[in-house]
């Protein structure tokens, strides 16, 4: 006997053509994979990044590659007005979102700010990169959200962590080790942004639950983006899988979580680290 609401498990649960998906930070080297893998399971895609020229692009290669509708968004997440201008602009040009993945993050020009001592960092970049990984995150997600409780068909929010917004750094693994030329850390904003995008998640989830709204995080590990040896060889020794995870390695988390084979799954966290936190 079937159970009531039971789907067929075969590989439709993963489909997302008949889905709108929106993505902050698109343009981004991760958003720019999981733009793409979204694509390639059929979602229609509105990409928007500060960068408007970059989604642009973007979206016409993916519209080349995948033959998918897609909407290239400029939008600042940091300011409540462009927020709600492009989730109206996606609606009315795309139709009722279904999906949204809230994964814009800030990072300053000046990469040697980013990475300053804790106890010399400067208040001002502590909050222009709050501006956008928390107040940003929060913005798209209630936008997104009250549409999504506007229209009455539920849908899917998945936000971005990060392994440091579980667990304390570990400055064993910084000797020696550069990012793009510069000696790095991971800065306290940095953990401190992604636990609140824990906390905001579950909030979220449970408070949103009776709209049929999902709420769920991922968490990934530390990715390949232009960090030196040294540090992507001490990385390696301090996680079971022995390497950093590659670029492409989040796709399926991101596609699981925006289609109906996470139907059940809710003010979770998707820890995608190659065993780091396992430790």
């Amino acid at each position: 006997m079937t159970e009531p609401g039971a789907k067929n498990l075969d590989s439709s649960l993963f489909d997302l053509s008949r889905k709108v998906v929106l993505v902050t930070g698109a343009a981004g080297i991760q958003g720019v994979r999981l733009t793409r893998g979204l694509a390639a399971f059929g979602a229609s895609i509105a990409a928007a990044d500060i960068d408007g020229e970059a989604v642009t692009k973007l979206c016409l290669e993916i519209e080349e590659e995948y033959d998918v509708r897609t909407l290239p968004v400029k939008c600042d997440v940091s300011s409540q007005d462009d927020v709600r201008s492009m989730v109206a602009y996606v609606v009315d040009t795309l139709g009722a979102i279904d999906v949204l993945h809230n994964n814009a993050q800030g990072r300053p020009d000046d990469i040697a700010s980013f990475f300053a001592p804790v106890e010399d960092f400067s208040f001002d970049v502590w909050r222009s990169i709050m501006a956008v990984n928390l107040d940003g995150v929060f913005l798209v997600a209630q936008a997104v959200g009250k549409h999504m409780i506007e229209r009455g068909n539920g849908g899917s929010i998945i936000q971005v962590a990060s392994t440091y917004g579980l667990v304390g750094s570990d400055p064993g693994l910084y000797e020696g080790s550069h990012y793009m030329g510069q000696r790095m850390n991971t800065p306290a904003v940095y953990s401190a942004s992604k636990a609140a995008i824990v906390g905001l998640t579950r909030y979220l989830a449970t408070n949103w639950a009776p709209h049929n709204i999902r709420v769920n995080t991922l968490v990934p590990g530390g990715i390949e983006s232009g960090q030196n040896e040294t540090f992507k060889a001490n990385y390696a020794t301090r996680t079971p899988l022995g390497r950093m995870a590659h670029r492409d390695e989040m796709v399926g988390a991101v596609v699981y979580l925006a289609s109906d084979a996470s139907s059940y799954m809710t003010g979770q966290m998707m820890v995608v680290d190659g065993g780091w936190t396992a430790w």
